[in-house]
């Protein structure tokens, strides 16, 4: 897992750009630059963390590109390892003709996040903070990107490392008694065991309940639009995002297949999902488009059933109804335009919202609603409150709550103190997987591999 070799990699994004950068790492990095750089005063001793201009030359004394360079030098860098920087003009050709030449010379290209993983390996970052660059890097919405930034900045590992100490706490105090087993645990002091448990699984139900609302502002609210052909589906998503993104016709059935879009409401990421109209067809494509709506309903996190506000209830709105089953549905009463026709039960009993794809009224109120199903059950302030937005951190939380559960109800029994130290143990390992100190290889390589080659 360790590496000693020197890496290089872009570390600005492919194409035309007024400035590109190429980073490298490892301990022939200073001696890589000095091989192809010429600062244009002074000598080639540069100075740690100063930008210095010269010229990069190839082996034959081409001129390449006049450039601007830096050395900062381990362990004040990104990696702690020493580090330079290229900062060349950002065109493809002029990037790739440098990158070629510390190639040549001996470097290695980095591989996706590895600079990322030697600062984690290296102990300037923890696992959740080194998952976080990904997660800014991603972000769809200034929400999503403050969530990351928290984790990026600590305020998760903290809270990690206090369920850590509090462990910590308990399992000393329990193999006090295992190392003197001779001698029984008093009952005050399985009184502090339940307290102190029950205060850590407190405290981590607190954290495990921002999952949702970390999660969606992370990956996005998922929206699914669904309704009988012909009652504005497509309309709506065109609507949302304000272009015509689907095909819309007079002929019922044109979407036969979903069509999946992202857009940022407020602070709100959405994946809006068009998907083709619920009705019993004969058209084995068309089949397989309703087919694929149904199943997109037990992963979306809201879903807007589109009805015809303008015409009577009839069978497909019904249907389209049914294959809502327990989602959260938000009625969308379209063409309000026109004369209206009240919608009965059991569609007036659901909350609502009444717009025209076609004049856009209504559609300021639906947005409202919109954020109104999120921001309702999220409980809290974003911007404040420490939040898990990882599934995988979630998983490995909820590991270590049973094991403390498990210990709560193991210390009430006045089971044996290895026993209870067990427990402890696996909560331990299970909060290690989150920052780092505990994870198995094969997870660190799936974690690092979702980044790009130079971060």
């Amino acid at each position: 897992m360790f590496h000693h070799d020197t890496i290089i990699a872009p570390a600005t994004s492919s194409g035309e750009g007024g400035i590109g950068i190429i980073r490298i790492s490892g301990p022939s990095a200073e001696e890589a630059l000095s091989r192809f750089f010429n600062p244009s005063k002074g000598n080639n001793s540069l100075a740690s963390h100063h930008l210095y201009h010269g010229r990069i030359h190839c082996y034959e004394g081409t001129l390449v590109d006049e450039v601007m360079a830096v050395v900062m030098r381990g362990p004040r860098s990104y990696t702690r390892e020493d580090v330079v920087e290229v900062h060349c003009h950002g065109g493809p050709v002029v990037m790739r003709r440098i990158l070629d030449l510390f190639l040549e010379w001996g470097l290695r290209l980095a591989r996706p996040g590895e600079f990322t993983l030697r600062a984690f390996l290296n102990g300037r970052i923890d696992l959740a903070r080194a998952e976080a660059v990904i997660d800014v890097i991603r972000s769809r919405s200034e929400a999503a990107c403050h969530v990351a930034l928290q984790q990026l900045e600590g305020r998760l590992s903290s809270t990690i490392a206090r369920f850590r100490d509090g462990i910590a706490e308990l399992l000393a105090e329990i193999e006090t008694h295992v190392d003197f087993s001779d001698d029984d645990i008093e009952h005050t002091d399985q009184g502090f065991l339940q307290t102190r448990a029950r205060e850590l699984l407190a405290s981590m139900d607190h954290l495990l309940a921002t999952f949702d609302t970390g999660r969606t502002l992370r990956e996005g609210l998922s929206v699914l639009i669904l309704g009988r052909p012909n009652a504005g589906k497509s309309s709506l998503l065109n609507a949302l995002l304000g272009e015509s993104r689907a095909i819309v016709t007079e002929v019922a059935g044109t979407t036969r297949d979903t069509i999946e879009e992202s857009m940022t409401l407020g602070s709100l990421p959405l994946r809006l999902i068009d998907t083709a109209g619920i009705r019993h067809t004969e058209d084995l494509v068309e089949i397989e488009g309703v087919r694929r709506a149904r199943h997109k309903v037990a992963s979306s996190d809201l879903v807007l059933l589109v009805v015809d506000g303008s015409i009577p209830l009839n069978h497909e709105d019904f249907l389209a109804l049914d294959a809502c089953g327990d989602a959260r549905v938000l009625l969308v009463i379209n063409k309000r335009d026109l004369p209206q026709i009240p919608v009965t039960p059991p569609f007036s009993d659901m909350p609502s919202a009444a717009i025209s794809t076609h004049t856009g009224e209504g559609m300021d109120e639906l947005r409202s609603a919109i954020e109104r199903v999120f921001y309702g059950v999220r409980g809290g302030d974003t911007r404040e409150s420490v939040m898990l937005s990882d599934r995988r951190h979630r998983e490995a939380l909820l590991r270590a709550r049973q094991a403390i559960d498990r210990f709560h109800a193991g210390s009430i029994k006045e089971l044996s103190p290895e026993f209870l130290a067990l427990e402890l143990r696996e909560a331990l390992q299970a909060l290690g997987e989150i920052t780092g100190e505990t994870t198995p290889d094969e997870i660190l390589d799936r974690i690092f591999s979702r980044f790009c080659i130079g971060k």
